[in-house]
């Protein structure tokens, strides 16, 4: 039986037991994937929970709404203030995953669901690491499955519905023995994980497929994308081809769940020497100094939850 990781949920402006936050049947976004959704990582620090790049997050979900012409029924304040309000109202202090969700609600089964009520719920709840700990890192395999985009659907949408598409790719790799699937796209060239945006490091240079190879637009992509311009390091957001996968000196995943996760094999062909490499090292390092507010610098993406003010925390951990 399952059991409930929270006490609470929020649910179009109010926050309820965990046992209330029910939807109906008939819901037009249960039937159609009508939705609109985020995923947000919060880090614990002391006595501080830190949720991060909670506005960044917030914003996308609206530009995925308008995608998709889902009216929100709150801005993005309204809905930061709702996420700090339901971690408070747990009274969570661990690292936590969090998920606001749109969707379509009671209206017909019609496919013009303009109509359509929008429903907005937000989930929390204690979350550590997306992959096994116990690894260092991921065995992967190209999908036979190719990744939804363009013309058929807007892969910059974070829409409910076209994770469809990944759930196929992770079962077929999770049954074949691997730990995450890659898709290429429609042009047959190298896409993204079934939830994480993928780079490769080759003779010093970085790159990552553009947002014109149908990916969704990481976040946390676009923290790495910081770190390495911050860090002087070469970086290309282009087209980037399957046999290159083969022939990479490193490799790793990126993503809220995932953060940085090395990439030790693809398709059972060792990437590099088979482990992970010190480029992949370096940034997944900064990344968790960046998250867990250790790095002065980027405090800027990270929203205190309990209000402790973000430079007496930082100064409070450097004095350790």
């Amino acid at each position: 039986m399952f059991k409930a990781p929270a006490k609470y949920v929020w649910m179009d402006g109010e926050i309820v037991p965990w046992e209330n936050a029910t939807v109906h049947v008939f819901a037009h976004g249960l039937h159609y994937g009508t939705g609109v959704f985020e995923g947000i990582r919060a880090y614990s620090m002391k006595d501080e929970v830190f949720v991060f790049r909670l506005q960044d997050h917030l914003q996308r979900m609206m530009d995925s709404a308008k995608i998709y012409s889902l009216p929100l029924p709150y801005n993005r304040d309204e809905m930061c203030d709702a996420v700090l309000s339901l971690v408070k109202k747990n009274d969570f202090h661990s690292s936590l995953y969090i998920r606001p969700i749109a969707f379509r609600g009671l209206g017909g089964i019609s496919l013009d669901a303009r109509n359509v009520p929008v429903s907005v719920s937000i989930i929390a709840y204690p979350f550590q690491k997306y992959f096994d700990p116990g690894k260092s890192g991921l065995d992967i395999c190209v999908s036979t499955w190719r990744r939804l985009g363009e013309p058929a659907v807007p892969a910059m949408a974070k829409a409910c519905g076209h994770y469809i598409n990944s759930v196929l790719a992770r079962s077929e790799a999770s049954e074949a023995g691997f730990d995450e699937a890659l898709f290429l796209n429609k042009d047959g060239n190298v896409c993204e994980g079934t939830g994480e945006n993928i780079f490769i490091v080759k003779d010093g240079l970085i790159s990552t497929p553009s947002l014109a190879s149908d990916i969704l637009k990481g976040i946390t992509r676009q923290t790495i994308i910081e770190l390495i311009e911050d860090d002087h390091l070469r970086l290309a957001e282009r087209v980037v081809t399957r046999a290159e996968l083969y022939s990479c000196d490193e490799a790793f995943f990126t993503g809220t769940a995932a953060e940085v996760a090395p990439i030790l094999s693809i398709d059972r062909k060792p990437v590099g020497n088979g482990k992970p490499g010190p480029v992949t090292l370096r940034l997944g390092k900064e990344y968790e100094a960046i998250v867990t507010g250790t790095n002065q610098r980027y405090l800027k993406h990270l929203t205190p939850v309990y209000g402790t003010r973000q430079h007496d925390l930082l100064a409070a951990r450097l004095q350790e």
